[in-house]
């Protein structure tokens, strides 16, 4: 029979290869755009090729050239040179999922992440199979073909109160990790009041994948709760990690220092096109980096959005290289520093509400840094981190940088292919707490 229809890897080859073309486009016209697109060439080029959002999306929130945290002259150009190294795609793209645009759970209305993951259909409206275990979670994936849509439902539980030393389980042998690797079309969705004690690993050319609803904590051994990984020359992509609670300890364990447990939420190895949002994060020392060290700094593009980080000490997210969009996010209690961008990295820090956090935007502990748009964020000025609970403490590393003086430091410089609406940081503070995190039925933020 004729093959009417291109496979999931058929089109995240397509799309690789249509990036690449945009990207000798982009060096050939020497780069440029902000955040909110540009009239040169290369910008235009770069926002044909990328999908247009759905009619129905609310448009993007422009920037208030009032904000002194937005300058119309940034302290660096906005077109320096991006990381070379071939990793991953290089421009960004919103992916053609293919199969149903209804993802599988009754109370999703919709298929778009609203971030650089685009739109992500996941198993789609695939028949859920029913797992307890992350053994039959693992079986399930091993069974399936790896097209034509997967949906794994997971109802099992874990008494964290049973834990009663946080470290003597860090130091247990490393635990279970579920993995989908080379695998498409998949979705993992904990049951409302579901609970797990093991990991998940997104590998290799694994695409359109949907994590949520998932309760994660305390695990044993030194493993992440959600990692995403490149093998083999392979880069998983266009991948969605929403409404999931993930935690651990902030205990201080004899001879460990801060490294008792893992990530909660860790990419590298050129894993690129990701969306985490409406996620709990808390009690945590590491949170999530890009990147696992300063050469693995690939043209990845990510988004992070209405996200609550809670006690937690640092990495939100630490970021090496590539292009990140951090939205509608509440960073409360800080330990060491929030968000880290290195090694030439962008990022574009809208409409979050920080507060009680130490070095909240900040570059250190790499060998270059990396560059920030603030954008209508609650910070405004220095004059507001004494009523924000906000502090500084410089870093001995170099070369470093602070947002200390809260001045963007460098236009985001790749147009944003995808619809959103940054809402007002205070409606942040006041409601998004009671929507983020798994048992929320999938609510979204709204502010009058």
């Amino acid at each position: 029979m004729k093959k009417l229809k291109p496979t999931i890897q058929e089109l995240h080859r397509a799309r690789a290869a249509g990036a690449l073309l945009t990207s000798l486009v982009l060096v050939a016209c020497g780069g440029g755009g902000s955040g909110g697109g540009s009239g040169s060439p290369a910008a235009l080029t770069a926002s044909a090729l990328a999908a247009a959002p759905s009619a129905s999306s609310t448009p993007s929130t422009s920037s208030d050239p009032s904000d002194p945290s937005n300058p119309s002259t940034p302290s660096t150009p906005s077109t320096p040179s991006t990381p070379s190294t071939p990793s991953g795609p290089s421009t960004p793209d919103a992916p053609a999922a293919p199969g149903s645009s209804e993802p599988a759970s009754a109370s999703t209305s919709s298929s778009l992440s609203g971030g650089f993951a685009g739109e992500v259909t996941g198993g789609g409206k695939a028949a859920a199979i029913t797992v307890s275990t992350a053994a039959q979670m693992q079986a399930a994936i091993d069974a399936y073909s790896g097209t034509g849509g997967l949906v794994i439902r997971y109802n099992g539980t874990f008494d964290f109160s049973s834990i009663t030393d946080a470290c003597t389980q860090w130091q247990l042998p490393a635990g279970a990790i579920v993995e989908i690797e080379d695998k498409s079309d998949i979705t993992i969705e904990g049951a409302d009041n579901s609970s797990a004690n093991f990991g998940l690993a997104i590998k290799a050319d694994a695409a359109n994948i949907i994590i949520r609803n998932m309760t994660i904590g305390l695990l044993p051994g030194s493993i992440d709760a959600i990692g995403i990984e490149g093998q083999g020359g392979n880069f998983p992509g266009h991948i969605w990690i929403d409404h999931n609670t993930l935690f651990s300890s902030l205990k201080e364990c004899p001879g460990a220092g801060d490294l008792e447990f893992d990530g909660l939420l860790d990419n590298k190895a050129g894993a690129h096109h990701i969306t985490y949002s409406y996620n709990h994060i808390h009690d945590h020392h590491k949170v999530g980096l890009i990147g696992s060290s300063d050469s693995d700094s690939s043209d990845r593009f990510i988004t992070f959005h209405h996200n609550v980080y809670q006690n937690v000490g640092s990495r939100l997210p630490l970021q090496r290289g590539g292009y990140t969009h951090l939205y509608n996010n509440l960073y409360s209690g800080v330990i060491t520093s929030g968000a880290n961008i290195r090694m030439g990295g962008f990022s574009l820090i809208e409409g979050n509400y920080f507060e009680n956090s130490k070095n909240p935007v900040t570059s250190r502990d790499s060998s270059a840094i990396g560059f920030w748009e603030l954008r209508n964020n609650n910070i405004k000025t220095p004059a507001d981190f004494s009523t924000f609970g906000i502090t500084w403490v410089a870093s001995s590393s170099s070369p470093s940088r602070d947002a200390s003086d809260w001045i963007t430091t460098g236009t985001f410089p790749v147009a944003i292919p995808y619809a959103y609406t940054a809402q007002d940081p205070a409606c942040v503070k006041q409601k998004l707490p009671t929507v983020a995190g798994a048992g929320k039925a999938l609510a979204s933020l709204t502010c009058n």
